[in-house]
């Protein structure tokens, strides 16, 4: 397990970049990089489980769950994750869940003059470092390209 980092610069105000993150419909657009019908089922509130899902080839449905154990609004989230989903199935004994139970996934939210910092942390297995580390970066300007677009529609 490694932890990764990555981080994008929003010329946008830390609220409209939060609000683009974890609102349902722009959420399924900038996760989409990591599966084109990725969503969450759950909250984002302090002790809250959260669902992130997606469909796979079988028309099942895969992911990860686990606990908000943080939220400070405009300025961080912390997930601690549980388990996997694997065709529906909550899954705490296989190797990957093993792998998966324990590890943390943190977005943090600095805003300079306008232009929001977004850091994500994340726990990674080491078999899947190389793929998150190419996903990331993508989810992130996609990230970018909505909030901005928000920022400058709220500016007119």
């Amino acid at each position: 397990m490694e932890t990764q980092h990555f981080s994008i610069q929003v010329k946008a105000p830390a609220a409209i970049v939060w609000e683009t993150m974890f609102d349902d419909s722009t959420y399924r657009q900038w996760t989409s990089v990591f599966n084109p019908n990725s969503y969450f089922e759950g909250s984002w509130l302090p002790g809250s489980e959260i669902r992130f899902l997606g469909s796979n080839a079988d028309g099942g449905m895969n992911g990860m769950y686990g606990v908000i154990t943080e939220n400070r609004p405009y300025e961080f989230v912390l997930i601690e994750y549980q388990g996997q989903i694997l065709n529906d199935v909550d899954d705490t004994t296989s190797r990957e869940a093993r792998q998966l139970i324990g590890a943390r996934e943190a977005y943090s939210f600095t805003e300079t003059d306008g232009t929001t910092t977004v850091t994500i942390d994340v726990d990674t297995a080491d078999t899947y470092a190389e793929l998150f580390g190419e996903l990331w970066p993508k989810g992130l300007a996609k990230l970018k390209e909505l909030a901005e677009a928000t920022a400058a529609r709220s500016a007119d």
